[in-house]
């Protein structure tokens, strides 16, 4: 059997004190719970049910599709991409989500450096990987170590738009990280932008022009070698989604 490495973040309640837009909220049905439940939608009363309980359920109140894990889709990142309507997660194909994956180390990269071509260039070289269409490149940054730390949004390297269009150019559609998200924080985004007072700097690396996927806050890329391995990312079917989240793992025959 093969091995299997769980590269998903844990869905769970998050803590009150973060901000509604970024917060998960999750309320629990227990079995006590969903015995009252069976009888009200049945007629069937707890006596009737194995040891007087029923079912348990979870029901989301608060999750967005960039909660948690997430594919995200070029519709997320603009409303039409190279002149066509961008494609929402529903739309993209299957088979860009199972592929080989490719691991590059960027833990040397400090919050908001840039990772850029040629240190992209130079990983690969490094590793001695020649990529290949529809590789799944994975960007190991170490962030996921702060996944419950309070200023984890705010943590992490930025590709650039160029690095993006550079993968994109040799076959690549779904780039992924361990980060919050692909660019560097939002924060730092913004600060520059507002400097500069130039477009073009915020979200430089989705706003790309080019209809590509990222993932995400992935998990224990630490545990993969470079290459050898497959990657499985299938995100939700959210029919105009911006994104899905994934249950993403990777497939190793050793």
């Amino acid at each position: 059997m093969p091995r299997i490495v769980d590269l998903s973040a844990p869905i769970r309640q998050d803590a009150w004190e973060l901000p509604e837009q970024l917060r998960t909220d999750i309320a629990y049905t227990d079995h006590a719970g969903g015995a009252r439940d069976i009888e009200a939608l049945t007629g069937v009363t707890p006596d009737l049910l194995r040891d007087g309980e029923g079912w348990t359920v979870e029901t989301f109140t608060n999750f967005g599709t960039h909660s948690s894990t997430h594919v995200d889709a070029p519709w997320h990142y603009n409303s039409t991409i190279g002149g066509e309507r961008a494609q929402s997660i529903d739309e993209l194909p299957l088979d860009w989500f199972l592929r080989p994956g490719v691991v590059l180390d960027m833990t040397a990269k400090a919050d908001g450096d840039p990772v850029t071509t040629a240190e992209v260039e130079a990983e690969l070289a490094r590793i001695d990987h020649d990529l290949r269409e529809y590789d799944i490149v994975l960007m190991r940054t170490g962030r996921d170590a702060f996944y419950d730390d309070p200023g984890y949004m705010a943590l992490g390297p930025g590709v650039t738009a160029e690095a993006t269009r550079w993968l994109y150019d040799r076959g690549v559609r779904v780039m992924g990280i361990d980060a919050w998200g692909w660019d560097a924080p939002l924060w730092m985004q913004a600060q520059e932008a507002k400097e500069r007072g130039e477009r073009g700097i915020f979200w430089a690396a989705h706003q790309a022009g080019i209809a590509y996927s990222q993932i995400e806050r992935l998990f224990n890329l630490d545990e993969l070698p470079p290459t050898g391995f497959t990657v499985a990312c299938f995100p939700l079917k959210i029919v105009g989604g911006s994104a899905g989240p994934t249950r993403a793992v990777a497939i190793l025959d050793d």
